[in-house]
């Protein structure tokens, strides 16, 4: 019998939500035995190679490139997971959603504290950058998701037994304490 195929992309984040997918310690051990990864960090794939029975996504879509992974992952996913903050609300990122994207980027490449010597005031402006979106987008406002782990980042213990369950078919029971925040 083939295992179900796991696919984990970052978009928009810290990628604190895989650190926390790692966080799981030694039950990688067993996840590693009930699936398979395909495209993902975990394991260096860096492009889908067949279709995958759950997408896990951390980070919200801040640049067109965002857009195109999620959409790719939805395509490519019969389960599409949101994980963290970033993912379900925008997060941090969506911090800058009340500031024009021109401010942000003056802010950040022209006249910022950290800026340095820009004495020239050159804006990054290459075809192969992604466009800056107007701002950070949860991903269920891009496309279709099925499910969602909250936290900033989830924890391991929530992410285990959210997987788990739906791998197996048993029911998700979630104690309170795997999803408090303190």
């Amino acid at each position: 019998m083939s295992k179900p195929i796991i696919a984990t992309a970052s978009l928009a984040g810290c990628f604190g939500c895989h650190m926390s997918l790692l966080d799981i310690d030694d039950r990688i051990l067993k996840l590693i035995e009930l699936v398979e990864f395909n495209k993902s960090p975990i394991d260096d794939i860096k492009t889908f190679t067949k279709q995958c029975d759950v997408g896990i996504i951390e980070g919200g879509c801040c640049n067109s490139e965002n857009v195109e992974v999620l959409k790719e992952f939805r395509k490519h996913c019969k389960i599409l997971i949101s994980l963290g903050e970033c993912a379900i609300m925008g997060g941090l990122p969506a911090m800058r959603n009340g500031i024009p994207v021109k401010e942000c980027l003056n802010e950040a490449y022209l006249g910022g504290p950290t800026v340095g010597e820009n004495k020239e005031k050159i804006m990054p402006n290459d075809e192969e950058l992604p466009m800056i979106l107007d701002k950070v987008y949860p991903l269920h406002e891009i496309v279709k998701i099925d499910y969602y782990l909250p936290g900033c980042p989830p924890r391991a213990d929530l992410i285990w037994e959210a997987v788990v369950a739906l791998l197996t078919g048993n029911e998700l029971k979630i104690p309170y304490e795997l999803v408090k925040f303190d």
